[in-house]
C-alpha cells in the first residue's frame, strides 16, 4: 500500500508506483469515484477513440482525422461567426 500526505491547499502527488500501475502520465487527469469512507481513483482517457459510438452520427465519417478535420471547419466557423465583443 502506497502512502502521501496532502498539502495545506488539499493536493495530494500520486506516488510513482501507482501513477506506474495505472499508466498515468504527466498532464494526464484522473477523477476520484467515492465509496463509502474511502475514494478509488481512476485515470481518465480522453482519446477520441473513447468516445466512438456514443453520439448518434449524423453522417459517417471514414476516419478518426475526417472527424478532426470537420470539428475543426465548425469551430473556424463559430468563432468567425461570433459578433465582436462577445
Amino acid at each position: 500500500m502506497e502512502r502521501a500526505k496532502i498539502t495545506y491547499k488539499g493536493q495530494v502527488t500520486i506516488p510513482k508506483k501507482v501513477r506506474e500501475a495505472l499508466s498515468i502520465k504527466e498532464g494526464e487527469s484522473v477523477m476520484f469515484q467515492i465509496e463509502g469512507d474511502h475514494a478509488i481513483v481512476k485515470p481518465i482517457n480522453n482519446s477520441l477513440q473513447n468516445f466512438y459510438g456514443i453520439f448518434p452520427a449524423t453522417r459517417s465519417y471514414e476516419s478518426t482525422e475526417a472527424v478532426r478535420k470537420e470539428v475543426r471547419r465548425k469551430r473556424g466557423k463559430r468563432l468567425v461567426s461570433a459578433p465582436e465583443g462577445k
